[in-house]
């Protein structure tokens, strides 16, 4: 797949998720919310690094976001957005990506059981901002503009 066509293809699939993690709010399925976003932020990570080439598999893309940074692989684009879509994508990474899905085993806490109301609408706020600064990154690359 082309970059072009994979940066698009992670954007669509980040602002799907968010879509349905907004729609969990008014529904109060709170642990749905907090599943929908990760996958919102985790391809809008996966957007902005489908800038540099191939996306591997991975449900934790913050790694691969931080060390193209540190090797400047994203010049000419500032690294404060960047910096921050990494930070999201930590803060909603593969160990929120496993906890929604089978909560947490040695405790027999089902996802339901951990995922509340705050949890939702932080998760989904996240997801918001993620999206928006995936947005904004992959477009300043089409354009050369400003951040």
């Amino acid at each position: 797949m082309r970059s072009e066509q994979e940066i698009s293809y992670r954007l669509r699939l980040a602002q799907g998720f968010l879509a349905e993690a907004q729609q969990d709010i008014p529904l109060k399925r709170w642990r749905s919310a907090v599943d929908n976003s990760q996958l919102a932020v985790e391809n809008a990570a996966k957007a902005v690094l489908a800038m540099l080439g191939p996306v591997g598999r991975t449900h934790n893309p913050a790694t691969q976001l931080l060390q193209s940074i540190t090797d400047g692989r994203f010049t000419p684009i500032p690294v404060q957005p960047l910096q921050r879509l990494a930070e999201l994508a930590r803060l909603l990474g593969a160990d929120v990506h496993a906890q929604t899905d089978y909560g947490i085993e040695a405790t027999r806490r089902t996802p339901w059981e951990l995922f509340g109301e705050v949890d939702g609408q932080q998760a989904v706020a996240v997801a918001e901002e993620a999206v928006d600064l995936a947005t904004t990154i992959t477009q300043y690359r089409q354009e050369g503009g400003d951040i």
